[in-house]
């Protein structure tokens, strides 16, 4: 929390430092050439193709071309660095997901500080997941699964996406505070995991709502909860786990970052234009298609919101010994 006080500090003196007229040229000025945006994952997933989207928007509206530059490896790592190491003067941009909050303490020899070496520019949407459990789990609540996994103890199977992603920290999340004994079993990715999780090999997951949903509608799958704090208009019967475990909360989420001492006029111009973006009714229902509630806000209060997750996960990843792979 201090290095983020001390960021949102620097970003304010910084503005109150410079002559207006100068900030407006600046401003107007911005951007002089194609702008970069660089994602942590490869080409055809889902953030790739939300980031996509976002690209497009801000290429239609901010009069330079969005590039989408694709980065996988190291959970994330390798693009993140290359952007921290940029120039900042936002031609190139992070499209940022909840790795950044979660590898910000799984990794120890990371060589760059999300928090310190980032400027926020705009948080797009959180990924709200759902808790489904093979049928032949004998529960229809939240209660009655918490009472057959006590009477169980490491027995019960809990897939997830693959080591340290959202999907296995929420459910981790859910272990510590339901107090219960799940066996976690990670694969490369929530499909591979699906057809494991479909056969009742594994007999319960933390998967994203889209993915899911297909599946609880046909009845093979049973939905317990949701991860957010509301109900969800495509799952209205399902209630949120704070319900149950008061505090509970766990989602993916998506945003825009760029390199620490972008100019603030800079960062506001992109900040406008995309939440100008998460405003239209075209884009927020093409986002929601893929599974995005949107949140637009401030930088400070992405900024707030991501300090928020750090320390969130890292609790987690501590108790539950979590190691990089």
């Amino acid at each position: 929390m201090f290095l983020l006080r001390r960021q949102m500090l620097r970003l304010m003196a910084g503005a109150a430092a410079l002559p207006i007229s100068l900030r407006v040229a600046r401003a107007q000025a911005y951007p002089s050439k194609p702008i970069r945006l660089v994602v942590q994952v490869g080409a055809g997933s889902a953030p790739d193709i939300i980031a996509r989207v976002a690209g497009q928007w801000l290429s239609d509206h901010i009069g330079q071309p969005v590039v989408i530059d694709n980065r996988p490896g190291a959970s994330g790592n390798i693009a993140t660095e290359a952007v921290v190491r940029s120039a900042p003067d936002g031609h190139t941009l992070l499209f940022a997901m909840s790795a950044n909050g979660i590898n910000a303490s799984l990794f120890d020899n990371l060589r760059f500080n999300f928090v310190r070496d980032t400027t926020p520019v705009a948080l797009m949407g959180r990924i709200p997941l759902v808790m489904e459990i093979h049928p032949s789990v004998p529960a229809k609540t939240v209660p009655e699964f918490i009472a057959y996994a006590k009477a169980n103890p490491g027995k019960i199977n809990m897939a997830s996406s693959g080591n340290a992603t959202p999907l296995h920290v929420a459910g981790e999340l859910f272990k510590q505070m339901a107090g219960v004994d799940l066996v976690h079993v990670a694969y490369r990715g929530e499909p591979v995991a699906r057809p494991d999780l479909l056969s009742g090999q594994v007999q319960t997951m933390f998967g994203v709502v889209p993915s899911s949903l297909p599946y609880i509608k046909n009845g093979q799958m049973r939905a317990l909860a949701v991860s957010t704090e509301q109900r969800l208009d495509v799952l209205p019967d399902v209630p949120p786990m704070a319900d149950y475990l008061p505090g509970y909360e766990a989602s993916g989420w998506y945003g825009i970052v760029a390199p620490k001492d972008t100019p603030v006029e800079v960062v506001e111009r992109l900040n406008t234009t995309m939440n100008a973006g998460l405003a239209d009714p075209t884009l927020k229902r093409r986002l929601a298609e893929l599974g995005c509630l949107v949140y637009p806000g401030t930088p400070a209060a992405m900024a707030a919101f991501v300090a928020r997750e750090i320390d969130k996960w890292a609790k987690v990843i501590r108790t539950a010994g979590i190691k990089p792979e």
